[in-house]
This record gives C-alpha cells, structure tokens and sequence, in this order.
C-alpha cells in the first residue's frame, strides 16, 4: 500500500511533459479607499507587484509543488514577459523546452487587487493559429522527450497552441505508441479533436458546453461523461464540480463521486490546473484512478483557499491527506488496476528497463501451492502481474458454486502478498486478450501444463518473450479444500439433525 512517503517517493521519480499554453500572471497588489473623480471607478493604490506563471506554466508549478520532474513544451514571445516567464520557471527547476514565436507576445494576464477582491483583469494576448513552421518544431521538441517521460499533460487555453485539430492527435497518437498516458485539460466545444486521450478533467460548466444542455442530477452527469468516454474512446473522464466534488467515470467501471474537501474558497484560480497535474502525477506513480483522484481533489481543496493563482505544495498535500485517514492513498486494491491503467504503469517500468512477468488464475481461496507459484514466477523478473478471473469467468469454467471468494476478496488478499506487483481482472474464458495487450517479457504457469498448451504462448513468443514452467506444489488446490469444506459441513448438519432426533 501507499503510504505518504512512498508516494512522495514515487512523485519524486515521476517524469511529466506539459505542452500548453503558457501564460505570465501579473498581480497589483494594493487597497481601495475612494472613488476616482474622473469616472465611477476605485482607485487602487498600489503597495506590490508580483509575478506568477499562469495557464500551463501553473500545471507546471504544481508538479514542482508535488516534487516531479517536469519539463514544458510551449510557445512564447521575445519580449520582457518572456524573460519573466523563463525566470520563473528557472526558480522551480523546470526543464525549459518553449520554442520562441516573434511574430506573437507572450500571453499575458494583468490582475488588479485590492483588499482580497480582483478589480479587473486586462489580457495580452495573440490567440491566432500557430505558423505550419511553429507547429512542426514543437512536434519535432514534443517526439523527443517522450522517450523520457512518464506521462504527458496538455493544458488547452485557447491561446492558439492547439487550434489544429491534426497538432494534438499527432501527439495522441505518438504517445498511444510506448503506452504514454494522455492527461487533457480541454476548452471549447469540439472535443473531437481529443479523441483516445487517456483522461480529460472538465469542470461542470465545460461539459456543459460540450453536451450543450444543463446537467440537471447526478445520473444526467455521468450518463453524458460515458457517452463520450464511449464515442471519443477516452479511458477515463473525471468532472470537477466545485462545492460538488468531482465525479470519475469509465467504461467498465462504476462512477465514483469524491466530496469536496475545501473548508474556506478564497479563489478558484488555477485549480483545474492543481487537479490535473496532481491527477496525472500520481497515476503515473503507480495509484489507482480512483485513489488519484482523491487526492488530486485534496491538493484542489488547498489552493482554492489561496488568495490568486498558486500552487499546491507537498507538505501541504500531506498534511491534508494525513488528517483524515479517507484521504489516505491506501487502498487495499492499489495494486489492482483495469486494462488502461496496467499499460501505464507497465510503460513506467518498461522505461526503467524492469522485466515484467505474467501469470493467471482464478486463485479462489490462496492456498501454499498459489504461493509457491507467485514466489517462483517473481524470481524470474522485476515486476510480476497476475491476471485474474472474474466473478462471471469462474462461474463459467468452475460451476454456478464458484467462486467462493468474490472478486474484490480474492484481489485483496493477492495484493497483500510481497511478490505480486500488479492484479489485473480479465473478464473471458482465457487470458489470451489481456496477454496481448500488457505484452510481458515471461509468461508462467506451472508445470502440470505442456509448454505447447500455455495461453498466450504464440502472442509472447512473436515477440522475443519467453515462456516458463515453474515447480507445482502437490497437494494443493482449491477444488480439494472447497470438497473438505462442503465434507465438514454435510457431517455437521447430519450429527446436528442425530442430536435432536436424539433429544440433545
């Protein structure tokens, strides 16, 4: 399990590409105390000025808050914001890959305060399409560092960065080939572009938008956020609800509804850009969605209570997550995953060159023999998944009595278990489809089987993996222990029925 170190662990090992559009916060700090007498307007007087990276160079800050790795990949202008821009990110160690536009400035956000209350907000900006030579040189800089990153973030502005639809599936597309999870912070209404992006993270009102009606309940919400999971082949969609939430929902999975943890909401600026680069972060690190997207909403919950556009902190995220044992990242099933999420973190481990074995079963009540197998199969690389048969699935092979053990229990108990690194349900009669896509370097089973009779043995073998046989240990199976049982329970109804028919 996860506990707060091993994940501040893992976050600091987590390498993120953020390509978006950048931005340069300026703020006026200052105190109103009359009314100007050349129009009905205040006058701010101002004590302070202070800079601030806005847009994605804020995703940017709060994975550098959470202490990943990061590197951005955006356009700016060649002027004096830019050099403010650079500055900033230089301070939070940023690896800076932004390609200079003369043509266009720097977009730049000038916020007037006073007294804890925005006055106004002036905007420089040029939100025009990017130039074929622009778009071509950032795809050429985004190519090359994927191979060393973990996941990838695009934060969507509208500032002109993705305006060509063919710009951002070029990316997707990239990325679907080494498994690289695509985190998507939209805008506007044609998400088409977006098509088989790992997760999008919409507010509300963007999926709304989108939609283009009120989500009138709770039921309406999800309903709309599968449709589109189903039509733009999105893995996951995690809606951010303000005093609501937020609200994951994906195919194969039941929606999961976090409550908000705000307790005081100063400003909501640059939350969206909190979550996503929490959200993304810790998928990358190895949790769950489900457990990642609690804490992304935790890291919300404290910047929201900040006064303008700031971000999220370790230690404060800690904190948070230590007060209340809920918003703990330490499930019991964190090492249990759906399709999707295996293939991301199987690309993390890839990258760190780990050798990944596979093996399956039903593993309905664990007994030595199962142990044995999973400990010997472990021996034999760096990481070790096992496939696991549904509910449905053993019903099918074993008989309307089985399993004994639902699927969550059996799952549980695997993951408690040192060896096992990974459970992955499979839901068919045979793990040949999940085999095809998780794609491991060994494939077990035991040695009761002939090599020419494993699984999935032709799929690993076209691809230089290998398949092994490993020690069984006799005496041992689940068939044998479930006979014993429903022995002992015969034997115990019938002395109970001699005991009464004997007056005891």
């Amino acid at each position: 399990m996860f506990s707060s170190t091993q994940l501040a662990d893992c976050l600091k090992r987590t390498r993120v590409l953020v390509v978006g559009d950048l931005m340069l916060d300026c703020y006026y700090w200052g105190k109103v105390r009359r009314i100007s007498p050349e129009a009905p307007v205040p006058i701010v007087k101002v004590n302070e000025k202070t800079y601030r990276l806005g847009g994605a160079g804020n995703v940017i800050a709060n994975l550098s808050g959470l202490g990943c790795q990061s590197t951005i990949v955006s356009v700016i202008g060649q002027d004096a914001p830019a050099t403010q821009v650079k500055n900033l990110m230089a301070s939070f160690h940023v690896d800076d890959q932004c390609v200079v536009d003369t043509k266009r400035p720097t977009t730049t956000k000038t916020r007037i305060m006073a007294d804890k209350q925005q006055v106004v907000r002036l905007d420089e900006e040029n939100g025009g399409n990017l130039g074929s030579g622009i778009s071509n040189h950032l795809f050429e800089v985004i190519k090359r560092q994927l191979a060393l990153t973990h996941t990838l973030i695009l934060s969507d502005y509208g500032k002109g960065l993705f305006a060509s639809a063919d710009f951002i599936q070029n990316i997707i597309k990239e990325c679907g080939k080494t498994n690289i999870p695509v985190f998507i912070d939209p805008k506007g209404r044609n998400w088409h572009r977006y098509t088989g992006a790992t997760c999008i993270t919409p507010n509300t009102a963007e999926l709304e938008l989108v939609i283009g009606e009120p989500m009138g309940s709770d039921y309406n919400l999800t309903s709309a956020a599968l449709n589109l999971c189903r039509e733009l082949s999105f893995d996951k969609l995690l809606v951010t609800r303000g005093p609501k939430g937020m609200t994951l929902v994906g195919e194969g999975s039941s929606p999961v509804t976090i409550a908000a943890k705000a307790r005081e909401v100063f400003d909501v600026s640059g939350a969206g850009d909190t979550v996503i680069a929490t959200l993304a972060a810790c998928v990358a690190s190895g949790l769950c969605f489900s457990d990642a997207a609690s804490v992304a909403n935790s890291a919300a919950g404290i910047v929201v209570g900040k006064l303008g556009t700031q971000p999220v902190t370790w230690p404060e995220l800690e904190r948070a997550l230590d007060e209340d044992e809920q918003r703990k990242p330490t499930s019991t099933l964190w090492k249990a995953a759906d399709v999707s999420e295996a293939e991301i973190r199987l690309a993390r481990w890839r990258q760190e060159e780990q050798r990944i074995v596979f093996t399956n079963g039903c593993f309905d009540l664990l007994h030595p023999g199962h142990v044995s197998l999973l400990h010997q199969a472990r021996r034999l690389g760096d990481r070790l998944i096992v496939g696991l048969n549904t509910d449905d699935s053993i019903k099918r092979l074993k008989g309307p009595w089985r399993p004994i053990l639902p699927g969550p229990d059996r799952a549980a108990i695997l993951s408690a278990l040192e060896d096992v690194d990974m459970v992955v349900f499979f839901d068919e009669d045979t793990p040949l489809n999940l085999i095809g896509r998780l794609r491991p370097d060994i494939l077990v089973k035991g040695a009761d089987y002939r090599i020419g009779d494993v699984v999935g043995k032709d799929i690993v073998e076209s691809y230089g993996g290998q398949v092994r046989l490993v020690d069984i240990l006799e005496g041992h199976s689940t068939t044998t222990i479930a006979r014993k049982l429903s022995e002992n329970s015969d034997q115990t109804e019938t002395q109970t029925k001699k005991g009464v028919n004997d007056g005891d």
